[in-house]
């Protein structure tokens, strides 16, 4: 980081600070003046002697000494700028910053069945949606450790609880159909983040789940796993996702390859409705990528970190060399105008 500091001086027991500006600003005004008042003396000081005869003049060719002699106002304009730099006080200095905050511990959960390949979020199915939307969601995070489960028929940790976004960004891009048996294992997704989020030491823990069906697998009731994250405090929001009606679902026929069929959506919003109550959160229906957006969205302003954050700067002085420069320049004016070019009156 590069500033001009100014200066500061003590008069009558008052401390006056002199801006850089301030400093250009004079310095500039005097430069001016100098060229002004040279250019000025030069016209005033041409001959005024009347000759008959130009060809004495002619044949008294100027000196290289009277050729250079405007070096002198060009050392005396350098020596007043870097005086003037110099006294503008410039710094360089390097920036360090102290963040401090009281990170949220989240776990995605993220329903994978075959259920999720309805293309009714064109042109691109749920289960991709979904994933472009928890990117989003996860690059608008600053400190907060984020894990990911999956589950279909049952339920595993994709990826645990990390810092590192990154991490966690490549093992989603790796969620795939197929990873699972099919099925809709709602309340074994929720224990596997509970048991994730058991032992965090953070004070705020929550759990996202999107989901499009009604849990029919797994040995856990949803509401059960919900009353278990009540007492370990942890928050659940849930989102359905899907529009209402009959979805497209693509099917692999053997003989014709690809073809779609209409199936009913089945979303147990009541139930989703419940589990989010009873632990403190919400319940979020999706009907369209936009409104996934927006409920994550949604999510993210619910649950901020709070973060302070600290800024240290040290500054080192650089106005030595120009302080050198400009009294050199001052310095090889005085004398060569004493010496070289020096006027004999």
């Amino acid at each position: 980081m590069f500033r001009f500091a100014g200066f500061h001086i003590t008069l009558f027991e008052h401390d006056i600070a002199i801006p850089a500006m301030a400093i250009f600003a004079v310095a500039l005004a005097v430069i001016i003046l100098m060229v002004l008042y040279n250019l000025k003396k030069r016209r005033t000081h041409a001959a005024t002697i009347k000759y008959s005869d130009l060809k004495i003049v002619k044949r008294s060719a100027r000196t290289g000494r009277s050729r250079y002699r405007f070096l002198l106002i060009v050392f005396r304009i350098l020596a007043l700028g870097f005086l003037a730099i110099a006294l503008a006080r410039p710094q360089a200095g390097t920036e360090s910053r102290e963040v401090t905050s009281e990170g949220i511990d989240i776990m995605l959960a993220l329903d994978v069945s075959g259920s999720m390949k309805a293309e009714d979020f064109k042109p691109r199915n749920r289960l991709y949606v979904a994933k472009e939307e928890i990117k989003k969601f996860v690059n608008k995070r600053y400190s907060d450790r984020i894990g990911l489960v999956v589950f279909s028929q049952s339920s595993f940790t994709q990826c645990p609880l990390t810092l590192d976004y990154g991490v966690l960004l490549t093992f989603l891009d790796q969620v795939r159909f197929g990873m699972i048996k099919d099925g809709t294992a709602i309340g074994m997704a929720l224990a596997n983040c509970i048991n994730r989020l058991r032992e965090t030491p953070s004070k705020s823990r929550v759990i996202i789940l999107l989901t499009d069906g009604i849990n029919n697998a797994g040995q856990i009731d949803p509401l059960t796993a919900a009353t278990i994250a009540k007492t370990m405090d942890v928050k659940i929001y849930t989102i359905g996702v899907g529009k209402p009606g009959n979805a497209m679902y693509p099917v692999d026929d053997p003989i014709f390859g690809k073809r779609y069929v209409y199936l009913p959506n089945e979303i147990d919003e009541e139930s989703l409705s419940q589990i989010a109550e009873k632990t403190g959160g919400r319940y979020f229906r999706a009907r369209s990528k936009k409104e996934l957006e927006e409920i994550y969205s949604e999510i993210d302003k619910l649950e901020k970190t709070e973060i302070k954050v600290n800024e240290y700067i040290q500054y080192k002085e650089l106005f030595a060399p120009f302080v050198y420069f400009g009294l050199a320049f001052l310095v090889l004016e005085m004398l060569l105008s004493q010496t070289v070019f020096r006027k004999i009156p």
